[in-house]
């Protein structure tokens, strides 16, 4: 399980070190850096896919998302008896981000490209520094893997360094190309883990949605990002995951209703049914926020949990009554795997606090710098950044 995060200048975060717990609920008004959170968490698992660069030019380019403000707030700005002004930098500029599981640490250090006469890439981003090393907290002695620029050594099995790469592109993370069980099996390990993470952000609903048309079926034990293959999702959880729990999410939601799969042509085609009706309704006659539930259902019912799954803001579009139930299917999902959630909804965010092991993470901000309301020193976990 990761029970750490931490971020460094991006967007609205100057620097936020977060503990993490089975139930992750994330809750601020709006533009107090929820968004900001999620899409760090995003570009981890970009950066396992070999994506960051490209991630990071879909945004902007690295100084379009690096924090904007100075380096630290003086208590007088703070106050407000002194206007908020820069100077000299005492650090590279960078985007920092990283985390810590129960056996592992990872970070990864973005900066901005040195001068390379003769290319058109001149703005591409650099991989400054990337690390990877036992236990909650970086140091020197604790390091097995360690990249600088090009440079990639790693510890024998005799705790000596040897060097596995000198030549590694700025633009390509170890994560992605140096993966190896024997020279680095730590790296393929958090490879796998963070290429496993799974995100679920506003499943679409509209009538040329993906998820409202019969799909060629195939055995799915995890739900597509579009929703595309519920049908076969659902059947899937029948045949080999929890299909008594299935329908109870259903019926917890949905007094009364069943669901079923029928086949026809290899296709298959998901039937909503309720009492007082004759017939059975198809998915695509579903309305929105019924198609989204059972999108949800199929998401956190999968017979094949990731590390970690990430919710965006999953009660869009859902009638005030399901965010209860849903709520409740959240908790029996973080019983035993590790949940995410980012909301807006009062009556969903008051059942998910009524389990004692939801971590409550209220964001606010203060000079434009995104913070947790209450965190102190006491709160934040042990973090240290590999220096450059």
């Amino acid at each position: 399980m990761i029970h750490t995060l931490a971020i460094a200048n991006y967007r609205s975060i100057r620097e936020l070190v977060l503990p993490m717990g089975q139930l992750n609920l994330v809750t601020g008004a709006n533009g107090s850096g929820k968004s900001n959170l999620y899409r760090g968490l995003r570009l981890l698992c970009e950066v396992a896919q070999g994506n960051a660069i490209h991630a990071l030019a879909r945004e902007g380019g690295l100084e379009s998302v690096l924090w904007a403000g100075p380096e630290s707030f003086s208590r007088s700005v703070k106050q407000g008896e002194h206007p908020v002004q820069g100077g000299p930098r005492r650090e590279a500029v960078s985007l920092k981000l990283g985390f810590a599981t129960d056996t592992f640490g990872y970070s990864i250090e973005f900066g901005l490209p040195s001068p390379v006469p003769g290319t058109m890439f001149s703005r591409d981003p650099e991989i400054k520094r990337e690390s990877i090393w036992f236990g909650d907290r970086w140091n020197e002695r604790r390091a097995i893997v360690e990249r600088s620029g090009p440079m990639v050594k790693s510890r024998d099995e005799a705790g000596h360094w040897q060097v596995i790469e000198q030549h590694l592109p700025t633009f390509d993370s170890l994560l992605a190309r140096l993966a190896d069980p024997k020279a680095a099996p730590e790296a393929l390990m958090l490879r796998e883990e963070l290429r496993a993470w799974r995100f679920y952000d506003h499943f679409r609903c509209d009538a040329g949605s993906p998820a409202r048309q019969p799909q060629i079926a195939v055995r799915t034990p995890i739900l597509s990002d579009d929703g595309h293959d519920l049908p076969a999702a659902w059947r899937t959880i029948v045949e080999i995951g929890d299909g008594e729990g299935l329908a109870a999410a259903v019926a917890d939601a949905f007094p009364g209703a069943e669901v079923s799969i029928q086949s026809f042509g290899g296709r298959f085609e998901l039937l909503f049914r309720q009492p007082g009706l004759l017939r059975s309704l198809t998915q695509a006659e579903l309305s929105d926020g019924t198609l989204r539930y059972l999108l949800l259902i199929a998401a956190l019912m999968t017979p094949r949990p990731p590390p970690l799954m990430v919710l965006n803001e999953p009660e869009t579009s859902l009638h005030p009554d399901l965010l209860p139930p849903l709520g409740r299917l959240m908790r029996k999902y973080a019983e035993d795997n590790q949940l995410w959630v980012v909301s807006h909804a009062p009556s969903l965010q008051e059942v998910l606090e009524g389990d004692s092991a939801t971590n409550p993470i209220l964001l606010d901000k203060e000079l434009s710098e995104t913070f947790i309301q209450g965190q102190n020193l006491l709160d934040t976990p042990n973090w240290s950044w590999p220096r450059r």
